[in-house]
């Protein structure tokens, strides 16, 4: 029997880099990679199913799981993770402190954005701005009429209205059409040379560092998900992947910490590796669910408290059964 073919849809990341290049392989699987950008991968995969395996918005599975109807199973590989600090921006003219938002208009491409479900936790958690203090105003970054990728039924208390359809959110951010912006990408065109346009968090760096020492929690953005009929013929496979994927990240991690020529093109990644060691452990950016529980409990927390899954989902169902322990030697 030969392997089996299978379309694996994902981001081109160092942490990928040795299943790209071969280096590292799946048990039992011939891949055929595609390195697409996330809005691309999640909207082709959510709407069409194209993928056999992909990698998911954590918030759009959730919403889909909590409903039961994802066609993927996860798998508790995070390809991506990030502080959503500097992902609010404001118009500094007008919005000095996070609760100068309340009564506010925010631009967001999608309401139930990975990102913007943690943004928002923060200021409800840190500042005390709840989301029906804000007015939602949703459209593209780059070119208007952004649609949400999945139909969401909200709380009655959200307002969320449409931005214009021939313009984007961040011409309104720039015009002063809006008061912030909220989204995993910065605003885009004049908006980022606007001088009154800034991170609502002057250092969001120590706002984050401050964050993750009160809360534990490294926000994960992305997941891993495999075709459920796949998962169901082949129960070997889930496990498999986490095994490949996490060999990669390892092969990555080794050549970051290589520092005789850095394989990033960026400089001080010494003293950053060093610090985020320091500061989040060695095993920074850990896949599997031990030891990501605060953070995975955390995120369906507020995901169902924004009204985004249909009920309170636990970290116990989130993932293929085969996925939550592996073998020792």
């Amino acid at each position: 029997m030969g392997k089996l073919r299978l379309s694996v849809a994902m981001g081109d990341y160092d942490r990928t880099r040795a299943l790209l290049d071969g280096r590292v392989q799946i048990d039992g699987v011939n891949p055929v990679y595609m390195t697409l950008a996330p809005e691309e991968t999640f909207f082709r995969a959510l709407r069409q199913q194209e993928f056999d395996v992909s990698e998911l918005s954590l918030s759009s599975y959730v919403i889909k799981a909590s409903r039961g109807e994802c066609p993927y199973v996860a798998v508790p590989v995070f390809l991506s993770r990030a502080f959503r600090h500097t992902a609010i921006w404001v118009r500094k003219d007008r919005i000095r402190s996070p609760q100068d938002l309340k009564g506010k208009r925010v631009g967001l491409p999608e309401y139930q954005l990975t990102a913007n479900v943690w943004a928002r936790a923060i200021l409800q958690d840190d500042h005390g701005v709840h989301p029906r203090d804000i007015t939602w105003v949703r459209g593209g970054i780059q070119t208007p009429q952004r649609p949400e990728k999945i139909q969401l039924t909200l709380p009655a208390d959200v307002r969320i209205e449409d931005a214009p359809v021939d313009r984007t959110i961040s011409e309104l951010l720039d015009a002063g059409d809006i008061d912030g912006f909220m989204a995993p990408r910065p605003p885009a065109g004049a908006a980022v040379r606007n001088p009154q346009v800034r991170w609502l968090f002057d250092d969001p760096t120590a706002a984050a560092t401050d964050w993750y020492r009160r809360t534990g929690i490294f926000p994960i953005m992305h997941v891993l998900g495999v075709r459920n009929t796949l998962a169901k013929r082949h129960p070997w496979l889930p496990a498999a992947l986490l095994k490949a994927f996490t060999q990669a990240k390892a092969a990555a991690l080794d050549a970051l910490a290589d520092t005789s020529a850095t394989k990033v093109t960026l400089p001080f990644v010494e003293e950053q590796l060093k610090a985020a060691r320091e500061t989040l452990g060695n095993d920074y950016w850990s896949y599997g669910v031990a030891g990501n529980e605060v953070t995975l409990r955390a995120f369906l927390h507020h995901h169902h408290g924004q009204g985004l899954s249909v009920r309170a989902m636990s970290v116990a169902e989130l993932f293929h059964p085969a996925t939550y322990e592996s073998h020792r030697i």
